[in-house]
């Protein structure tokens, strides 16, 4: 497997996707997951006022620095919420479906959703018909859409499809060559099962990864190691599915966000590590990648 990771892991230090992208291949970096989340809440990029020109940018970048977009996540947002706003949802969707097209990525992320006071069964079939609107561009323009076994959490009256079984679940009512899966290892680890099981429900639609870890009750995204992730059990479900895809980082809080750390007084000098102590904590997150891979025989440059 190779390497690779996310532009949002400098969100904090930048607005511009192609400054994200040098300091990840400083790092070590040659692959890479895109951020829609990113433009979309600075408005810019692929959200700005010349989309063409800015992908034009991004990959004059790309082949600058010997690196290459794998796979990309879409913005968060309330699939299957109606009314205008999910018109408005549905197109900033296509929109990274376009943009994926031209940047030549054929795997995305988009996240299931869910809603205060609605059944099980009508969570599923509102999802189905939000992928299915997206699914045909999808197609057309070479582009799986990944859906991915949220993070834990326990609401009363609300559904959440968070689980192996339920994912594998939305997909096959979904039944469409072009909608697979994401597996999240963090959102993964907040769960009883354990990886390999999980990972053997999933199976062959598992298309991508997003690596991450935590202490098992909240969504941390910490590096593999900083948490109770099993990164055995994960390996070993990887090889029993025969996963041949990118090893994907998604552990962008290395270091926590400044927004979690206590009141200053007034001061933010050191709210966020320097720029370059977090360009070093990116090498060392690629040396644990390799250090796992390579403990399983499976690394590659």
């Amino acid at each position: 497997m190779k390497l690779a990771t996310t532009t949002g892991d400098f969100s904090a230090y930048t607005d511009s996707q192609t400054d994200c992208m040098r300091w990840i291949r400083e790092a070590g970096f040659r692959y890479m997951d895109y951020n829609f989340g990113m433009d979309l809440s600075r408005k810019n990029g692929v959200f700005g006022p010349d989309p063409g020109a800015f992908l034009a940018d991004v990959l004059r970048e790309a082949d600058r620095l010997g690196a290459s977009f794998v796979q990309a996540h879409a913005p968060m947002g309330k699939p299957i919420e109606r009314g205008a706003y999910h018109e408005d949802f549905v197109k900033m969707n296509l929109a990274c479906i376009e943009a994926c097209a031209a940047l030549g990525i054929d795997r995305l992320v988009i996240h299931s959703g869910y809603e205060m006071g609605i059944s099980k069964e009508e969570c599923f079939a509102r999802n189905r018909d939000f992928f299915m609107e997206l699914l045909p561009a999808a197609e057309e323009a070479g582009v799986n859409i990944l859906v991915e076994n949220f993070n834990k959490m326990c609401v009363d009256g609300m559904y959440w499809i968070d689980n192996a079984p339920d994912l594998l679940a939305l997909i096959d009512l979904v039944d469409h060559p072009f909608f697979h899966a994401v597996w999240d290892a963090g959102h993964a680890n907040m769960q009883d099962m354990p990886q390999h099981e999980a990972l053997a429900i999933v199976g062959e639609h598992v298309m991508a990864l997003h690596i991450q870890d935590n202490m098992g009750d909240t969504d941390a995204h910490m590096a593999p190691f900083f948490g109770t992730l099993n990164l055995d059990s994960l390996m070993r479900g990887l090889t029993d599915i025969g996963y041949r895809g990118y090893f994907t980082f998604e552990a962008g809080n290395f270091f926590l966000p400044g927004n979690r750390r206590r009141p200053s007084g007034g001061e933010n000098r050191l709210l966020n590590p320097p720029l370059e102590l977090r360009v070093r904590a990116e090498a060392l997150l690629y040396d644990i990648g390799r250090t796992v891979l390579s403990a399983y025989g499976c690394y590659e440059e």
